[in-house]
């Protein structure tokens, strides 16, 4: 299990995004063969980050993301301080924001993966996704 906790500001965005590429990458996540996870899970982290810093900064001044890699899975997950358990809005275009929750579930459902929200023991909140690692060319 890998933690990154960061302020809840803006600039964290693309902090932790470059970070967990990173840590993508030092795992050995390269090639054509993870390019897709990979894509999809910068994705989902720059969503749930970007929600985190937007919604629960007020209330969270500090967002932590983990990295759980597994043989099969990769979870990815975001935590914050504040109890509100977001909605994903469905597709409104006279709305210039509020679908990074059903963009993070279409990816996940898309990658054959999982996704929830789960309150915290502090009172917050942990929004994660899981993607199925791809199998070995042959298997």
């Amino acid at each position: 299990m890998w933690r990154f906790p960061v302020p809840a500001t803006e600039a964290s965005v693309p902090l932790t995004r470059h970070a967990v590429r990173d840590r993508l990458l030092a795992l050995g996540m390269t090639g054509v063969r993870y390019q897709e996870l990979v894509d999809d899970l910068l994705l989902i982290v720059s969503e749930l980050v970007s929600n985190a810093v937007t919604h629960a900064a007020e209330l969270s001044p500090e967002v932590v993301t983990e990295l759980s890699v597994r043989r099969a899975w990769v979870r990815v997950s975001v935590e914050d301080g504040d109890p509100y358990r977001p909605k994903a809005l469905e597709n409104d275009t006279g709305r210039t924001g509020g679908r990074g929750l059903l963009l993070v579930k279409s990816v996940t459902l898309q990658a054959g993966g999982v996704c929830d929200v789960e309150h915290t023991g502090e009172g917050g909140k942990v929004i994660w996704a899981s993607l199925p690692v791809p199998a070995e060319p042959g298997h």
